[in-house]
């Protein structure tokens, strides 16, 4: 696969550009993904069935102090990409060391408030019960890896905007294999349990961060900062808050969403129902990738154009993406539903030396996982509109349009019907949620990205 520089992220055809872009950031996040599902399958055959729940349990507090570092990453992204594309490369060297002072300061401090705050946000995002003792375990030591995943997260983004996808790719896989790896050892061989599986998830990142580190340093990057860069701007760090704050926002709804299903459920089916989530969760983070792999090659590409004024090619970008998007998201859709039940054989199985607590939720797993997928999936085709249209928004530079349309799904749309239609249906009202929730998402997304096609990309 050819060298992308950015200097050619506004020359080559779009067609081929896109591809080689987005397929090596969907290989990353497959592996990342197969990374989340057979650690998944580890737990859930190793440790058992409320495990896989306590990791889900955890998941919404160390994502979001993570996530701080992606928003902050595709935030000064997006300002590194158009200030490559208008030839300002003090700017964007200026934005990557304001990135990074960022990621440091806020990740570390929410680090330290959510070890100290531990006992009480994990039984307020639903590790209750059984739940309680194992996700107290695993969240602990995942949290003191956290701001090392924050500045991974950042720095790849920034690789990105670099036109350098192979490298992010590589800095996805890393972590994943060293993680599955770590978790036979830690897990299988050592029989650490819980300890084990946090173990293998925290050294996972501190593999990233050294890759990446490795990778600013070498002479693979353009971006090579001084120490006044990293000096906090407030003009910079206003733009990178403001165009970051979507990524936040967005992840912020996701916690609350967990909050919200995991204590639902919990009351409408206890451990099992949770745990039923819990598999679909990881289900849904592997079958994201493909689209999501399209939106990450689209990004640069069209931030680059827009800040270079090429605006033909950003329409073009945006259709191509749109439709490749669709396609893989389609191939997806048609394997998970045809597959369920074999899906969902693969994270839990009868242990025999299993309680009967254990064993229980084991066979309300196998049982009811199934159908739940299907329902939460039925409208995998057309997410590739919701996630290209907030996309182009973010990669442009305008953040209020991005923030809306990047909470329609879950914030406008979702939370009001994961509140609503359990009270009528109750746990299939949960998985109801989630196709509906797309759809309307969807044609608000389309009806406002056609109106911008239209007003600012058709002269």
């Amino acid at each position: 696969m050819a060298k992308v520089t950015s200097e050619e992220l506004g020359t080559q055809p779009i067609g081929p550009l896109l591809v080689r872009q987005a397929v090596p950031a969907a290989i990353g996040i497959l592996v990342m993904s197969l990374n989340i599902l057979v650690d998944t399958i580890f737990v859930g055959n190793w440790i058992g069935s409320i495990a896989i729940a306590a990791i889900n349990v955890v998941l919404p507090v160390s994502f979001f102090i993570a996530a701080l570092g992606m928003s902050i990453g595709i935030g000064g992204s997006s300002i590194i990409s158009r200030a490559l594309g208008a030839n300002d490369h003090e700017k964007a060297l200026k934005s990557f060391g304001n990135q990074l002072t960022l990621t440091l300061l806020i990740t570390v401090g929410m680090a330290i408030l959510g070890l100290i705050y531990a006992d009480s946000l994990i039984p307020a995002f639903g590790g209750k019960g059984l739940i309680f003792a194992p996700a107290k375990t695993y969240y602990t030591i995942v949290l003191y890896g956290v701001p090392f995943l924050a500045l991974c997260m950042m720095g790849n983004t920034v690789i990105r905007a670099e036109g350098k996808p192979r490298f992010a790719m590589v800095a996805m896989i890393i972590p994943s294999v060293g993680n599955l790896l770590m978790d036979y050892v830690f897990i299988y061989i050592f029989d650490w349990g819980m300890e084990g599986a946090a173990w293998a998830t925290t050294g996972s990142y501190l593999l990233c961060f050294g890759y990446i580190l490795w990778f600013f340093l070498s002479k693979n990057s353009e971006l090579k900062l001084k120490w006044h860069h990293l000096g906090l701007d407030r003009p910079m760090v206003r733009e990178i808050g403001a165009l970051g704050f979507v990524t936040m926002a967005r992840q912020a709804v996701t916690s609350v969403t967990y909050l919200l299903l995991n204590n639902i459920l919990f009351h409408l089916g206890g451990e099992a129902s949770v745990a039923v989530y819990a598999i679909i969760g990881r289900v849904l983070m592997f079958a994201i990738f493909p689209p999501l792999g399209v939106t990450q090659g689209f990004l640069p590409i069209a931030g680059f154009n827009y800040g270079a004024h090429k605006f033909a090619r950003v329409k073009e970008s945006i259709y191509i993406a749109i439709k490749y998007a669709a396609l893989v998201a389609t191939v997806v859709f048609v394997i998970l539903m045809v597959f369920p039940a074999e899906i969902a054989g693969l994270f839990v199985s009868h242990r025999p030396d299993a309680s009967a607590a254990e064993a229980e939720t084991t066979r309300f797993v196998l049982e009811h996982t199934p159908a739940a997928m299907r329902w939460v999936f039925i409208a995998t085709p057309i997410i590739a509109i919701q996630l290209i249209g907030a996309a182009y928004f973010q990669a442009v530079g305008k953040a209020i349009p991005a923030l809306l349309l990047t909470l329609t799904r879950q914030g406008f749309f979702f939370i009001p019907l994961v509140l609503i239609l359990p009270i009528f249906w109750g746990e299939l009202g949960v998985w109801l949620s989630f196709p509906i929730a797309d759809i309307l998402s969807t044609m608000v997304t389309g009806y406002y990205l056609r109106k911008e096609i239209a007003r600012e990309l058709s002269n």
